[in-house]
């Protein structure tokens, strides 16, 4: 989204927490566009097109560290609401006069809290509720001109307001879950403090896309990477719609696709959108690179180097090209290149920060400030068939991060069977559209086993099945034992070369969703 071009919209602040970006999805969620900046943005960045309003994330310093993480404070004199959550209180408190300090007594999970008033964010809300609070540090003194507006048993000021400069700040998280009531306290500070009207939607999205996309290609070509999953199909649709025939279209196979994927997904794009696909073998090509290589970072860059090259030579052939389409989403960028604050990158992405330093292509990202649960309404509102809906999230750098350590093609050829015979078995049973991915990873190892009289040693394979929203946190699936026996069951009989089935149930944090 061109910041000259948002109308109404909240700054968000990102100081480090796990949570910002559910922050982010519970403005958008209000049909208010919302976006996130590390804490250290310049201020006439922020201020091309000022915001509505400014909402300063959590974070796991102390705001009384040499190190502390800290925006510019002249952001509180630009009479803009401000929300400071968690560590975003404790800022606004230490910053304008008041003291923050450690408590013996810390508060960790739910808590019930008391709110002095129903006024403003509190508007609507009992005076009893619970939220969700992560904090061993709090507001002892309170700014000038602040008054505490909620308290619980152990924290004095759970939440404190500057009226006339319109500054909130609360101690728990109302972004989560936990927090029931969280959803009204975002609607009460946009739509009461902040004045802003819940306009924005995915329509207003598509047509500003389609608007940018245009003014940003001119009379130039673009080349567009599609995989057959829904983020990079939106792109190519919504760019065809903006450009026709100056949109080429092409589809890689890596060598590391799931079994069938190469003409499934061939099959889709002719009998669903009138677009040109070319199609390319290059498999022997990435397979020859990744050989002997496990590092999992060493993988991706290699992987999203590759793609680059091959893209880069099919756009000579077509001439005049200039933009490379991709269907980043909000998740990958901020993932990749930790694009939040303090905060450290998790893993690359082989379409953001797998990229290699130097190419002769510009990128283009129309998707990269949305959430996949956004990219699916815009696929339903583009007409999309339901299998392309659904289809489960799918890595760029596909089975290679699905086989610990190096990538050979006998150990693609156990996994695939093994991933078929999984998809096949959720489908089965109703499961595929309720979890968010399902698949199996080859783990590095072989062990003991038994079939009929003979003693066999094979691979072990992990299970890893999860639901989730977005992709950003995760939780495992807790799938009937019956469902589980029948998919080991069949991957043991089934695929020569496996004689283990193992299941993850770690949740994401701490783990994340894919292994490598």
């Amino acid at each position: 989204m061109k910041t000259e071009k948002k109308k109404e919209w909240i700054a968000i602040l990102d100081f480090g927490s796990q949570y910002t970006q559910l922050i982010s999805r519970r403005v958008r969620e209000a049909k208010v566009y919302s976006e996130i900046f590390p804490y250290y943005v310049e201020l006439n960045k922020l201020l091309e097109n000022p915001p509505k309003g400014i909402i300063l994330s959590g974070g796991p310093a102390s705001v009384y560290e040499k190190q502390a993480p800290r925006c510019n404070e002249k952001i509180f004199e630009l009479d803009l609401p401000i929300l400071g959550i968690c560590y975003g209180a404790q800022l606004i408190a230490q910053v304008l006069g008041g003291k923050v300090a450690k408590t013996s007594q810390a508060e960790y999970g739910r808590i019930n809290i008391i709110l002095d008033n129903q006024e403003d964010i509190f508007y609507g809300l009992p005076t009893n509720t619970t939220c969700w609070m992560s904090h061993q540090d709090l507001v002892k003194d309170l700014p000038l001109n602040f008054k505490i507006i909620a308290h619980s048993e152990n924290t004095k000021a759970v939440a404190m307001v500057n009226k006339s400069k319109k500054i909130y700040g609360v101690q728990f998280h109302p972004e989560v879950t936990h927090t029931p009531l969280g959803k009204k306290i975002f609607k009460n500070f946009l739509y009461h403090i902040c004045r802003c009207n819940p306009s924005w939607n995915l329509e207003s999205f598509i047509r500003q896309s389609l608007s940018e996309i245009k003014e940003k290609v001119g009379d130039w070509k673009v080349i567009a990477g599609v995989s057959g999953g829904i983020d990079s199909l939106v792109a190519a649709v919504l760019t065809h719609q903006a450009i026709g025939n100056q949109l080429h279209c092409i589809f890689i196979n890596n060598g590391l696709l799931r079994k069938g994927e190469a003409e499934e997904v061939q099959k889709i794009f002719k009998e669903n959108f009138k677009i040109d696909l070319n199609y390319i073998d290059a498999s022997n090509r990435f397979l020859d690179k990744l050989r002997g290589v496990s590092a999992p970072e060493v993988k991706r860059k290699i992987i999203g180097e590759e793609f680059i090259r091959v893209f880069e030579e099919n756009a000579e052939r077509i001439g005049k090209i200039k933009y490379l389409l991709q269907g980043t989403l909000y998740p990958d960028v901020i993932e990749s290149i930790s694009l939040k604050g303090p905060s450290s990158k998790i893993k690359s992405h082989h379409n953001v920060g797998g990229l290699p330093e130097e190419m002769n292509l510009k990128i283009l990202e129309p998707l990269k400030y949305l959430f996949k649960d956004e990219v699916r309404k815009i696929a339903k509102k583009l007409k999309f068939p339901q299998e392309v809906i659904w289809r489960q999230p799918f890595p760029g750098p596909g089975l290679s991060i699905r086989i610990i350590g190096p990538v050979e093609k006998e150990k693609l050829d156990i996994l695939r069977e093994a991933d078929e015979i999984i998809k096949q078995e959720i489908k089965k049973n109703g499961l595929y559209k309720k979890v968010w991915q399902s698949f199996g990873i080859l783990l590095p190892i072989k062990t003991v086993g038994v079939m009929g009289d003979s003693r066999t040693y094979d691979f072990a394979l992990t299970l890893r099945i999860v639901s989730s929203s977005d992709g950003m946190t995760a939780d495992w699936v807790k799938i009937p034992y019956k469902i589980l026996g029948e998919i080991s069951n069949r991957i043991i009989n089934e695929v020569k070369g496996i004689n283990r089935v193992v299941y993850d149930i770690s949740s994401k944090p701490p783990a994340t969703i894919e292994w490598e």
